[in-house]
């Protein structure tokens, strides 16, 4: 792996950026680098007779599963600050990201494949590879790779391949924990059977001996495998 030392993952939900980046984040944490899960959105209580109490008291919470997420991964986090029906235009955001990308000087961003079922994923892959294009035009090195989500998974090609050690895996996997979401109390989703098993099928497709990961290239603006 190289040596990265400002590595960022960017999900359009909560969750989302550490089933994207965080297998592979951790390897880099133990590096040295600094890793941030930026969440774009959070999400909100669906009850229309939700006081506001309950609303904040959600959020808080929700913020309180981010930072718990983060912090078992050896990173930290940012929320943009904006939810489903707040989004800025393409142009806004991406825009945002690029000065953000400068300002950190981020070395490698990842984010959503834009082959999904959810519209705001699409939004973040479009922003972010917009952001990262505009500055690899400049000349910067920054580079941008697509994590993999069961929501995302149309035209997803697996072509590079990490295997986690045990306690990698472990430590992933605390990490999701800490959300609501994954542990089922949510939606009925089977987030652990899920992942699991993709897991063990990028062994398999690998020919590694332990549990992979898999991630694709951004080709239309990298010119090379590294």
């Amino acid at each position: 792996m190289s040596e990265l030392k400002r590595v960022v993952s960017i999900g359009a939900h909560s969750l989302d950026a550490e089933i994207l980046g965080g297998s592979i984040m951790l390897k880099y944490a133990k590096q040295g680098a600094h890793c941030t899960y930026i969440h774009v959105t959070q999400g909100r209580l669906e009850d229309p007779d939700a006081t506001q109490e309950e609303k904040d008291a959600y959020l808080k919470e929700l913020l309180n599963q981010n930072k718990r997420a983060a912090e078992r991964l050896q990173g930290d986090t940012i929320w943009l600050g904006y939810v489903s029906n707040n989004m800025p235009s393409a142009d806004e955001f991406s825009a945002r990201l690029e000065q953000y990308f400068i300002d950190e000087k981020v070395d490698l961003v990842i984010t959503h494949w834009r082959g999904s079922m959810h519209p705001r994923h699409i939004n973040t892959h479009d922003a972010v590879t917009t952001a990262v294009k505009r500055l690899r035009e400049k000349g910067s090195l920054i580079r941008l790779i697509y994590g993999e989500n069961f929501e995302d998974l149309v035209g997803f090609i697996p072509q590079a391949y990490f295997k986690l050690e045990q306690n990698e895996i472990d430590q992933w996997y605390s990490s999701l924990r800490e959300y609501s979401v994954f542990q089922g109390e949510i939606n009925d989703f089977p987030y652990y059977p899920y992942y699991s098993t993709l897991g063990k099928v990028r062994q398999i497709e690998s020919n590694n001996d332990g549990y992979t990961v898999a991630y694709m290239y951004a080709s239309l603006i990298e010119n090379k495998l590294w």
